[in-house]
């Protein structure tokens, strides 16, 4: 095959995991199926570059000793340090004469502020880490915002979610350009899933909604959070709140960006993931507890708003200790 070219941006406070995972997913890609052989690193300057947890990276390229136009696929490292060198015009510049050529245009978590900087996003869907979301939205109205996949794939351009969500995206354009079969190997070999279900939702348990401003709403959240298993309709609500069912759900809706049963809902989901991630209940007795009524009502739920079953969540966030306990309360019960 031809030799491929993917040049790896970074920058002083990147997150290191940005740029090694997924280099080490097309390194090892190529291992296996004999392409990639051409892995560059990229700052704005040659030589040592500090990562946001201090780390010292050795870039091998500063931005004036590459030709933007050899690039085949770019990947863009975030990190809490792209605030700042979005700031950077000889950054930001090379950004826009590479991507403008190149293949494919990708960014890891927060590198999508990046790629937005360099004018590379306009009217496209992207995702970032689910804590930027609203940054990223707020501003660059022009880029359409979706923080609940992994990855996002909008024509040549390609955005991740946070971190380890870098290799979920590195290993999708493996098997794009390689096939499934090189993928999966390379999957195996990394200890990985070759697709992950679900998406940010499943892991962002907080900060999804504005905080409330008036206190008859706080009232009301607050009688939400005290029992999510209670009835909570609008009636009831606009009880604890002291206003008429109307006024509540305006109220309600203006306050927190989003209305009263929604919210309930996203707060009786937040009870079933802690109760299924640090309890060994049953999901019939979560679905109860949370307020769902029937364990078919809490999967048909998870499955619309985390795109994961209860079970499967539960396997993959429960802590060691309590999945080992289960593990041997399952085969004491085979030998008995």
């Amino acid at each position: 095959m031809k030799e491929r070219s993917i040049a790896f941006v970074i920058y002083e406070g990147f997150q290191p995991l940005d740029l090694v995972g997924p280099h080490e997913v097309f390194h090892c890609a190529g291992l296996l199926a004999g392409g990639y052989r051409r892995l560059v690193v990229v700052a704005p300057c040659a030589g040592l570059v500090l990562a946001e947890s201090g780390l010292p990276v050795h870039a091998e390229y500063g931005v004036d000793e590459v030709d933007p136009e050899s690039v085949d696929t770019l990947v863009v490292a975030g990190g809490e340090g792209v605030d700042q060198a979005r700031r950077d015009p000889r950054l930001t510049g090379w950004i826009r004469e590479a991507g403008a050529s190149a293949r494919r245009v990708t960014s890891v978590c927060s590198g999508v502020f990046l790629l937005a900087a360099a004018g590379l996003l306009g009217g496209r869907r992207v995702t970032t880490h689910w804590a930027r979301e609203q940054q990223l939205m707020r501003e660059y109205p022009g880029v359409v915002v979706d923080c609940n996949p992994i990855f996002i794939q909008d024509r040549h351009v390609w955005t991740s979610a946070g971190v380890t969500a870098g290799m979920d995206l590195a290993l999708a354009l493996v098997e794009a350009d390689l096939g499934r079969d090189v993928a999966h190997a390379a999957a195996r070999e990394m200890v990985m899933f070759l697709r992950r279900s679900g998406g940010q939702s499943q892991f962002s348990v907080a900060l999804w909604s504005k905080e409330p401003v008036t206190d008859p709403i706080r009232a009301a959240v607050s009688s939400i959070h005290a029992d999510p298993s209670a009835r909570h309709t609008i009636a009831d609500l606009a009880g604890s709140a002291g206003l008429s069912p109307r006024h509540l759900q305006r109220r309600f809706t203006a306050e927190l960006g989003t209305p009263p049963a929604a919210y309930v809902e996203r707060v009786r989901v937040e009870a079933a993931q802690r109760a299924l991630a640090e309890g060994d209940d049953p999901v019939e007795a979560i679905a109860r507890q949370c307020g769902f009524g029937t364990a078919e009502t809490l999967r048909r739920t998870f499955h619309r708003r985390l795109g994961i079953a209860p079970s499967d969540y539960r396997a993959r966030f429960q802590s060691t200790a309590n999945a080992y306990m289960e593990l041997q309360q399952e085969r004491e019960q085979e030998h008995s």
